[in-house]
This record gives structure tokens, sequence and C-alpha cells, in this order.
């Protein structure tokens, strides 16, 4: 039985299937897929696997499909944690959360996924799961720099707790939803094990910086994508864009982008914390 059919064209692919996982980095989003047909995605379902604000435009994947291809969120799923890759291919016991507007197709796609090893949560908030996801990864690569900063773990563990209220704060203002479903392991859950896992990419991003380590420098060694690096960026032209402020993430922002010390902005986050 043929498992896996590999293609050398994306749009063939696309249009002999009927779901599309899209797991791009998001920085790589509209470069991969932006000059295809506009009907290529015509009655298929989608199911996003990206962490991440679209740079430039400064939107998730699903405003992005909705507007360059016509995609109705009805037809829109999101994949989200708490889990890390490594550990799911061990097996070990892990939580995946399938968000969509659209219960029939959420559950649809959960039973794919679900075994004995995996557990499928079914949730209606779409903007809320992709958001939480986008800011804990910014707050993971906060977690790292306090880290590589040498601040302890009575540090980290209240730098955490703020993280969360700034978070859930955050999608309370910018969800479209009129009802949301809210789960803890997706938003809390997911948060935690990005700021403490050391198989985190975004942690061990922040914690070069926190050593002293450049931007460039750090991307070089660790030749790999951290969603937190790109998703600052997004997160701080939206929250200017609503007028809403993010101070843990904007500190952040301006260790990464703004070429503030770490130092200084840590500090700063320590007046935050309370």
């Amino acid at each position: 039985m043929k498992l896996i059919t590999l293609f050398d064209d994306i749009q063939s692919c696309i249009e002999q299937s009927d779901i599309i996982l899209i797991g791009i980095p998001s920085a790589f989003v509209i470069n991969t897929i932006g000059s295809l047909p506009t009907t290529v995605f015509k009655n298929k379902k989608i199911l996003s696997a990206i962490k991440g604000i679209l740079p430039d435009q400064h939107v998730l994947l699903n405003e992005y499909l909705e507007t360059a291809f016509h995609v109705s969120i009805q037809d829109y799923c999101c994949i989200a944690g708490p889990c890390h890759a490594e550990e799911i291919a061990a097996e070990k016991l892990s939580y995946l959360t399938f968000a969509s507007l659209n219960s029939e197709l959420a559950d649809m796609i959960a039973n794919h996924f679900a075994n004995h090893y995996l557990q499928t949560v079914l949730s209606n908030d779409v903007y809320g799961v992709q958001y939480a996801a986008v800011l804990k990864n910014i707050y993971a690569l906060g977690a790292g720099i306090a880290h590589g900063l040498d601040y302890g773990d009575n540090f980290l563990s209240v730098y955490i707790t703020n993280c969360f209220a700034e978070l859930q704060h955050f999608m309370d203002v910018i969800s479209t939803q009129t009802q949301h479903h809210y789960n803890t392991s997706v938003y809390l859950g997911d948060l935690l094990v990005t700021c403490y896992s050391l198989h985190s990419r975004n942690r061990t991003f922040g914690n070069f910086i926190g050593k002293g380590y450049s931007v460039n420098a750090t991307k070089l060694e660790l030749n790999m994508v951290a969603e937190g690096y790109y998703a600052s960026k997004g997160i701080y032209e939206i929250s200017n864009k609503i007028n809403y402020d993010l101070p843990i993430a904007n500190c952040i922002y301006n260790i990464l982008w703004k070429n503030e010390s770490a130092k200084t902005a840590f500090e700063e986050i320590e007046k935050i914390c309370h």
C-alpha cells in the first residue's frame, strides 16, 4: 500500500489532494504559494500548522488565504499544541488542539490524528488558538533570554505567569468570535512547554541572545527557524494598529528588532511582573 506520494510541483500536489496541511514557516508562506492560481484551493480543506504571523501584511494564514485565494474560514482548521515533535516521534503521550468554526471539519481532521499516544481536543476559537500560538513563541524567546541572562526559576515562573495574563487579555481584545471555547492546554500548556522545554527552538534562540549573541549570529549558529523572532515584529505591528499595549512582547521586540540591550529590556520586564 502506497502511503506517501512525493511531488516536485506544489500546484500539482494541491490539485490532487482534498486536505492541504500547510506547515511552511510563516516568513516564507507568501513566497512559496503566493504565485499559485487564485483558484488552486477551491473545494479544498485547509489545515494550518503555522505558528506565526505572515510578514509585511501582518496577518494570520486564514486571513491571507481568504484575501488571496478566496478560502472560506469554514474550510479552515488550525492545529496547536502543547506538544513537541520529538516526543510525538517517540510516541510519548501528547495532546493536540484542532480549532475551526466548522465543528464537523475539526472533528473529521482530528480523527485522522488520534491514536493511543495522541489525544485530540476540539475548539471553535480559531483566532484565539492562532494568536496564542504566536505569542507563546515570543514569550518563549523571552524565557530563553532570561535564562541566558542568568535569571533563576523563581523569576521565570513569575515571568511566565505574567505572559499568560498578557496573552489572555490580548485574545479577548482581538478575537472576532462571539463565543470562545477556552482550553487551558492549548493556551497555558503550550506556553509552558515552549518556555521550559529544551526542545524549544524559540527558548534556545533566546538563550543565545541573552548570552550576548547578535540576532544574525544566533541564526547562523542554530541554522533553524525560530517563529518567535518573526512573530515579535508581526504582533508589534498588529498591537499598534489596534492601539493595544503588550508590554512584555514589546520588550522582546525591542531586543530583537531595535537592538535594545537584553539586560536593559529585562529590567523593564522586572517592573512589569508582579
